[in-house]
């Protein structure tokens, strides 16, 4: 359910940016450790974005794979489960480097005609 929340933060951070414009396309970068249902992510997109700038504009996410980086030796490794033990030297002390993303790439607006007036 944490997609509700999620949505609106997108839709209040791009009415924010788009400076009265109507919105298009949002493009999203999720890493895969945020758990976001991409589904339910657009559904309550679409929901929250009534009657808002926003609203028809479509959602693309890229969905980032989670990463992690071992302190010790500097190895990074792509990670199904996270299991915090460096593969290549055995070291304990690591990081997540990737997969915990969650940002608006980019917005895509219409551009208002200017009609100029004689």
């Amino acid at each position: 359910m944490h997609e509700l929340s999620l949505s609106s933060a997108i839709v209040n951070t791009v009415v924010k940016h788009a400076d009265g414009r109507r919105v298009t396309a949002v493009s999203l970068r999720v890493g895969a450790l945020r758990q976001v249902v991409p589904d339910t992510l657009e559904f309550y997109f679409e929901f929250v974005a009534r009657g808002t700038v926003c609203e028809g504009a479509r959602l693309e996410h890229e969905l980032l794979e989670a990463r992690l980086r071992c302190n010790a030796c500097d190895h990074e490794w792509s990670i199904e489960i996270p299991a915090f033990r460096c593969p290549t030297c055995g070291g304990g002390d690591v990081e997540v480097a990737s997969g915990n993303e969650f940002e608006v790439e980019s917005i895509e607006v219409e551009e208002s005609e200017c009609i100029a007036r004689k």
